[in-house]
């Protein structure tokens, strides 16, 4: 596992990176888990942008991103995607899964960010299985970040330990 890439176990509102990925809600108005973590802890500003960015062009697309401020999270934006709810897999749930984080790492990208955080994204109430996840998200950022050297770091931030173990054994098989 090389210090470009990494994965930890924690809460990702309290990293300090420039951005942190929120696994958010269509709807972008917050909801259960990571979401209602990051919008309880951010504050009201994370909201406000969000509803600026719905009034403007609508609901989140599954697999599409959005940024707006990190509000009082250490982190200087939050960049919100729709992740798959999984549907026996038939649905292209993986090809969205790749496009939540190919889209949330070119938008920092886009953003002059250098320092990424993501959640699980899907693997909760969406009910992405956790193995497959996992190899999806380390090979997206992985391929992502052969192509494209300003990301200087990416942090995968496991809130249980079943994702965590899975994300660590995905990376173990890769040099990033």
């Amino acid at each position: 596992m090389s210090s470009k890439v990494e994965v930890i176990s924690g809460d990702i509102t309290k990293i300090k990176v420039d951005a942190i990925v929120n696994a958010a809600n269509s709807s972008l108005m917050g909801g259960g888990g990571v979401d209602g973590a990051i919008h309880r802890a951010g504050g009201t500003e994370i909201l406000e942008a969000c509803r600026k960015i719905v009034a403007k062009q609508g609901s989140c697309k599954t697999g599409e991103a959005v940024i707006t401020t990190g509000g009082k999270l250490p982190a200087r934006f939050v960049i919100h995607t729709v992740g798959p709810v999984w549907r026996n897999g038939e649905h292209e749930e993986r090809t969205k899964l790749a496009n939540c984080y190919i889209n949330s790492l070119q938008l920092a990208v886009n953003n002059q960010c250098t320092t990424i955080a993501f959640p699980n994204i899907s693997t909760g109430v969406y009910g992405f299985p956790k193995r497959e996840a996992a190899a999806i998200a380390v090979g997206t950022v992985s391929n992502f970040l052969t192509t494209n050297h300003q990301i200087e770091k990416v942090i995968f931030v496991c809130f249980d330990e079943e994702n965590f173990e899975y994300v660590k054994d995905e990376l173990s098989k890769r040099l990033i």
